[in-house]
C-alpha cells in the first residue's frame, strides 16, 4: 500500500507543480493606450476577413466622453478572437444612485462580434471563461452585442441570442447578367431610367464632394424624421475618411454635374456595407438611388467583395425593408443580438432607480418590453 503523504507535503507539491497555460492567450485591450491599440490592430490585420467594424477607429466613433473603447482579444494555436466593445460607466448616468461603480458593455453601431477565426471548441470555451472572469472582476452588469450577419465570422455568443430584425444581403458572386436578372423588374426599369437621363456613378475615396454628401444626408434624415442620433456632423464623416482610409468610400450619383444621391460604403476584405447616405427629394424622378445601388454592387464585386449588406428597416419602416429586398429577393437574413446579465439584482435595481429619477422630473417612465438593458430604455 502506498503511504499517504502529509497534507503539507501535498500542498507543497501542488504549489510547485507547473501551471498549465489556458488554450487561448487572453487580454483586454484599450484603444486609448498606444501599445494596446497597436496590438489590437496587429491582431485585426492577422485576421483573414478584417471586418472594418472591428477596427478600433470604427468603435471610437461611437464612444462618448468618459467611455472606454476596448476589445477582448484571444490568440489560439492557429487563429484568434476579437470582441470590440464600449465600456460605459454607470456612475455617469444621472439616474444611477451614488455608490454604484459598475458598468455595462455594448458594441458599436452596426455589425460586430465577438468575431473568431480558426479556433477549436476548447479554445472558444477558454476565451469565454477568461472573458467572464474579467467581466465579473470589472463589475460588469450587462453586455449587449449587435452581431454580424455572417455567422461564419462569429464566435458563438456566451449569453442569450435573439433575432432583432431581418436584414438584406446582396450576394455579389454573380456575373453582370445574373445580378441584373436577380432584381425585381421595377429595379431594372429604374436603372434604365437613370441611365437614359444621364446619371453617372462617381467613386470618391478622399471626400472631395463631402459638402454635397453631407447636405444630402442631412436633408434625408430630416425628411424621414430620424432621431437626433442620426444627425451626424460633417466632422464624423471626415474622421471616418481619415482613420479608416482604404476601408471606406463615397459612391455618388452625378446628374448634370450635381450630386443627387450618395452613400458612404464601408469596405472589409470580403464584405461591403451601405452605411449612411441619402437622395435629394427633387431628384426622385431620375431614380438615382436604384442606379447607385446597382453600380455599387458591380464596383464592389470587381473589387473582390463577396457580398454587400444593405441593412434592414427601422421601427415602422417596412417600406424601406421592402425597397431593399427588391435588390436581393432571396437575400433576407436574420440580424441577431447577444445579451448577457452578470448582476441581475443590480440590473433590476437600476430599473427602479431610473423610474424614480424620471418621476422626480415629472416623467412617467417604463422600459420598452424588448429593450436591453432595460434600465437604458428610451
Amino acid at each position: 500500500m502506498t503511504p499517504l503523504l502529509p497534507p503539507e507535503t501535498v500542498l507543497s507539491s501542488l504549489e510547485s507543480a507547473p501551471q498549465v497555460a489556458p488554450p487561448v492567450e487572453f487580454s483586454v485591450l484599450d484603444a486609448s493606450v498606444p501599445l494596446e491599440r497597436a496590438t489590437w490592430v496587429q491582431l485585426w490585420e492577422s485576421w483573414p476577413d478584417r471586418e472594418v467594424m472591428a477596427h478600433p477607429e470604427f468603435v471610437r466613433l461611437f464612444a462618448k466622453d468618459g467611455q472606454q473603447v476596448l476589445a477582448a482579444a484571444g490568440r489560439g494555436r492557429e487563429g484568434g478572437a476579437l470582441y470590440p466593445f464600449i465600456r460605459r460607466p454607470l456612475e455617469a448616468e444621472p439616474w444611477c444612485p451614488s455608490g454604484v461603480s459598475g458598468c455595462d458593455l455594448s458594441t458599436a453601431y452596426g455589425y460586430s462580434g465577438p468575431f473568431g477565426w480558426d479556433l477549436n471548441a476548447e479554445e472558444t470555451r477558454s476565451f469565454w471563461s477568461q472573458f467572464d472572469r474579467w467581466a465579473r472582476e470589472k463589475d460588469v452588469v450587462t453586455s449587449f452585442a449587435r452581431l454580424s450577419v455572417f455567422p461564419e465570422d462569429l464566435l458563438p455568443f456566451d449569453g442569450d441570442v435573439t433575432v432583432n430584425s431581418p436584414n438584406i444581403v446582396r450576394n455579389l458572386e454573380l456575373s453582370d447578367e445574373e445580378l441584373w436578372s436577380d432584381y425585381l423588374p421595377k429595379v431594372r426599369q429604374n436603372v434604365r431610367r437613370a441611365l437614359s437621363r444621364g446619371c453617372e456613378l462617381q467613386v470618391d475615396a478622399d471626400g472631395s464632394r463631402m459638402e454635397e454628401f453631407h447636405h444630402i444626408y442631412t436633408a434625408t434624415m430630416t425628411r424621414r424624421n430620424a432621431s437626433s442620433y442620426y444627425f451626424f456632423k460633417r466632422e464624423f464623416f471626415e474622421t471616418i475618411l481619415q482613420k479608416l482610409q482604404g476601408h471606406c468610400a463615397f459612391f455618388h450619383v452625378v446628374h448634370e454635374g450635381k450630386v443627387v444621391s450618395s452613400e458612404l460604403v464601408l469596405l472589409s476584405r470580403r464584405h461591403a456595407y451601405f452605411f449612411l447616405g441619402g437622395t435629394l427629394a427633387e431628384s426622385f424622378e431620375l431614380r438615382p438611388n436604384d442606379f447607385l445601388q446597382h453600380e455599387t454592387f458591380r464596383w464592389c464585386r470587381d473589387a473582390g467583395k463577396h457580398a454587400l449588406v444593405l441593412g434592414g428597416g427601422y421601427r415602422g419602416s417596412e417600406g424601406l425593408l421592402k425597397y431593399k429586398r427588391s435588390f436581393a429577393p432571396r437575400g433576407e437574413v436574420p440580424f441577431k443580438v447577444g445579451m448577457k446579465t452578470y448582476a441581475a439584482a443590480l440590473s433590476e435595481r437600476l430599473v427602479q432607480e431610473r423610474r424614480a429619477w424620471e418621476a422626480s422630473r415629472g416623467v412617467e417612465w417604463n422600459p420598452q418590453a424588448d429593450y436591453f438593458p432595460a434600465y437604458r430604455s428610451d
